[in-house]
């Protein structure tokens, strides 16, 4: 399999060049050459398969030309060595909860499939050739709140790598920026005095310096990265495999449709491939906060990246989307195109605490603020003869204060959270200017 760029000047990469760079030279984000559908005997049988053996199939499609087996569902079952429970929420609407892995975050299993490639690229003992890469590498990576912690502990302790998150200074929850500054070892916290757009354009502008990559070797841990946002795919399979067992069964006239809160939209592309793959999910909605660009994109067919704004979902808070240059790869620019798979909502810091007070009250469901607009999209959009799930991407407890304020509760914070909590801080604080990150990484 070869990866191309989604700006077309840059020549094909191999699967390892494209998750140890990242970015492709022309600044492009790299795109499988093909998509793979999955034979129809796989759905038909997908509601008696594991978690595990679902994604395995998922990532043969696009890793195991250049992956032995046996590795590649090493790296798969490692990954996923912890449940994704499909939860009913009302009698149409179900929540795909991604918040039991380590760091409690759907970003668990995209990093922790990464960190585990990356390990396989750069291991000449598990791989069938001595790989090239010798040197230390530096995962650069942008948060907004959970990527931080995802990575960070999934690339924690991994001989070889050092990883650097960039994150805007009090613009995430306190829980989330212990998840990354008190861990030590190989994981460095570079508090940004910006916002996350800031940090992610640091990020960009590293991969493009000259300088900076003839010195030091760079990847990014960001959706940005195949192996960060291909993997998030098989979690939309697996909730298929749980709706199918009883939804389905129950149906068989009944369309699916699915509603993911969207940040930096690598979430809902991954989904996207998946359709490409056959995966039968009859239509996507793509559930903002107030940082609105892909709704006003859908509605208008203009895309305008602005400045981010600061909201109670703070891991959506991304006013220049990078994944959007994926989506309107996959659908070769056509806006029509694109809204006959994806509509979208767009919810004020007002309505997402309507809505988490309403879910708690109603169903006695607790939403994070992230899944309520996941959960409101639905409310609001599904039509007869639908059934539809949301991502709840994080534990409530994530941002405790928050939900506490607003749902009148005292949320228990689980034993995994609480250990980070103990720990101490340890940050760099940095301006959101390219020379004093460069200077900084070179040890100037």
């Amino acid at each position: 399999m070869r990866y191309y760029s989604t700006n077309g000047k840059a020549q094909l990469a191999t699967l390892e060049k494209a998750v140890v760079k990242g970015l492709a030279e022309d600044k492009g984000l790299y795109m499988p050459e093909r998509i793979k559908p999955l034979p129809q005997e796989f759905f038909d049988n997908i509601q008696d398969m594991t978690l595990q053996e679902i994604a395995y199939r998922v990532a043969n499609c696009f890793f195991g030309e250049d992956v032995d087996t046996e590795s590649l569902r090493g790296i798969v079952n490692d990954t996923l060595s912890f449940d994704i429970p499909l939860v009913k929420v009302t009698d149409n609407i179900y929540s795909l909860e991604l918040f039991h892995g380590p760091t409690l975050a759907f970003k668990d299993v995209g990093a922790r499939f990464m960190a585990r490639l990356l390990r396989y690229f750069t291991s000449c003992s598990s791989y069938t050739r001595c790989s090239s890469l010798t040197s230390l590498i530096n995962v650069l990576v942008a948060t907004s709140g959970d990527t931080g912690s995802a990575v960070a502990n999934g690339f924690l302790g991994v001989e070889g790598i050092h990883v650097y998150v960039l994150y805007p200074k009090g613009k995430v929850s306190p829980i989330q920026e212990c998840q990354f500054t008190t861990l030590g070892k190989n994981i460095t916290a570079i508090e940004v005095d910006g916002v996350f757009d800031d940090c992610q354009a640091l990020v960009k502008s590293a991969f493009m310096d000259e300088e900076l990559n003839a010195r030091m070797r760079l990847t990014s841990a960001n959706s940005i990265n195949v192996a960060r946002f291909l993997p998030q795919s098989f979690y939309y399979f697996w909730a298929y495999a749980q709706l199918k067992k009883t939804v389905n069964s129950k149906s068989s006239n009944c369309k699916l449709v699915c509603s993911v809160p969207s940040g930096n939209f690598g979430n809902i592309c991954s989904a996207l491939f998946g359709k490409r793959m056959g995966l039968p999910i009859s239509r996507f909605i793509a559930a903002n906060n107030a940082n609105d660009v892909f709704h006003k994109y859908i509605q208008s067919g203009k895309y305008e990246p602005k400045a981010s704004i600061q909201t109670i979902a703070n891991a959506m808070d991304v006013g220049a989307p990078s994944n959007f240059a994926r989506i309107l790869d996959l659908y070769a620019g056509s806006h029509e195109a694109i809204c006959h798979d994806i509509s979208s909502a767009t919810y004020s810091d007002q309505q997402i605490a309507e809505t988490m007070r309403q879910c708690l009250a109603e169903t006695g469901y607790q939403l994070d603020p992230h899944g309520a607009c996941g959960y409101r999209a639905l409310q609001e959009g599904l039509r007869d003869g639908e059934v539809g799930f949301f991502i709840e991407t994080a534990h409530p407890a994530k941002f405790k204060q928050t939900v506490d304020e607003i749902c009148g509760t005292d949320i228990e914070i689980p034993k995994r959270l609480q250990a980070f909590m103990k720990g101490t801080k340890q940050s760099v604080p940095m301006s959101k200017d390219f020379d004093d990150l460069k200077n900084y990484l070179l040890g100037k």
